[in-house]
């Protein structure tokens, strides 16, 4: 069990400037310690990774959550929405991780239950951005419980921002390395890289119209304490950047991927080219040797019956209709 540093501070402070808290985070369900700070109407944290069947069935005594939630937080793969139970929403959240391969896999997933008395968040795999988030609001005094779920929303949402730089840089070096010779490897990539925008778009775009919609029905929770400064604002201005920067990086991709059929094309271009120069010049020896190949009487008799004039008619003309032609094709910018 971990508990919060909140036990060595009061629970509620009266500050000059206002409201004044401290919210303990939890990352275990402590049954004592909860029942404890929802007796006393004092907020706080609880966050559970990968939980089970039994610490769900927890929730429900200790919570009362409504069934049909509860049947959602065991069942991940949830699209971001927001569910209103009067005194608490059910709201599940995607944040990116990091160090992800890409896709479906850099997608985590986040169920969260909100009230003004709690924050309880559950996700399948340890979040980084979380525990950081844990660790730097444990025993800090707070000026409202919406500054807490503001940090929260704005560290599951700047997620996205790290992956996203990357990939703006793979973008960049693939274009490079399409430019110096392409191959089956770079379009693979590109692919993978376009799977993985739009994984990111499933989620970001519901996530960006749900913010837009469902601010007021978070501030307007029972009991949850606002703050003069309104922070889920530059959460939904966070995602909008995050869904801009996805379009664009589509765009890119979508670009890069003509560059790559464009210059496979012009590389099989310069190919067939180059074998038509060397077909146009056999053409008129065939027709050369062929001619000086038939077994005429005059021909083989006269024509080419002395030395001189095999080597005069039968190698000059072959290899002057050589130079010729190699002289007219690079005239002509052929060669």
């Amino acid at each position: 069990m971990t508990v919060g540093k909140a036990e060595a501070h009061a629970p509620d402070a009266k500050q000059a400037d206002g409201f004044s808290f401290v919210a303990p985070c939890f990352t275990s369900l402590d049954e004592a310690a909860i029942k404890h700070h929802l007796e006393r109407d004092h907020f706080f944290w609880l966050d559970l990774t990968a939980p089970t069947a039994e610490d769900v069935e927890k929730l429900r005594e200790l919570f009362g959550f409504h069934p049909l939630a509860l049947e959602d937080a065991l069942h991940f793969g949830q699209r971001p929405k927001l569910d209103d139970f009067d005194d608490y929403v059910f709201l599940v959240f995607y944040g990116a991780q990091d160090d992800a391969s890409g896709g479906d896999e850099m997608l985590q997933e986040v169920q969260m239950f909100i009230s003004g008395k709690y924050l309880v968040s559950l996700h399948k795999d340890p979040l980084p951005a979380l525990a950081e988030q844990s660790s730097q609001l444990d025993g800090r005094l707070l000026h409202s419980e919406q500054f807490l779920l503001y940090r929260v929303f704005d560290a599951l949402t700047d997620s996205f921002f790290p992956p996203l730089a990357r990939m703006d840089d793979q973008i960049d070096d693939l274009e490079a390395a399409i430019l110096a010779g392409p191959s089956d490897q770079q379009l693979q990539r590109l692919f993978g890289l376009k799977r993985t925008l739009v994984a990111m778009r499933k989620v970001v775009t519901p996530q960006r119209d749900l913010f837009a919609r469902s601010i007021d029905q978070l501030a307007d929770l029972p009991g949850l304490e606002l703050d003069e400064r309104d922070y889920f604002r530059d959460v939904y201005d966070h995602l909008i950047r995050i869904s801009d920067l996805i379009d664009s990086y589509r765009d890119l991709l979508s670009s890069a991927t003509d560059l790559y059929l464009s210059t496979v094309s012009n590389r099989q271009n310069e190919v067939m080219k180059q074998l038509a120069i060397v077909g146009t010049i056999f053409l008129p020896l065939s027709f050369i040797t062929g001619f000086f190949g038939m077994n005429f009487g005059w021909l083989i008799n006269k024509g080419i019956a002395s030395t001189w004039s095999f080597f005069v008619l039968g190698l000059g003309s072959l290899l002057a209709t050589c130079v010729l032609l190699v002289r007219f094709f690079k005239r002509k910018g052929w060669m």
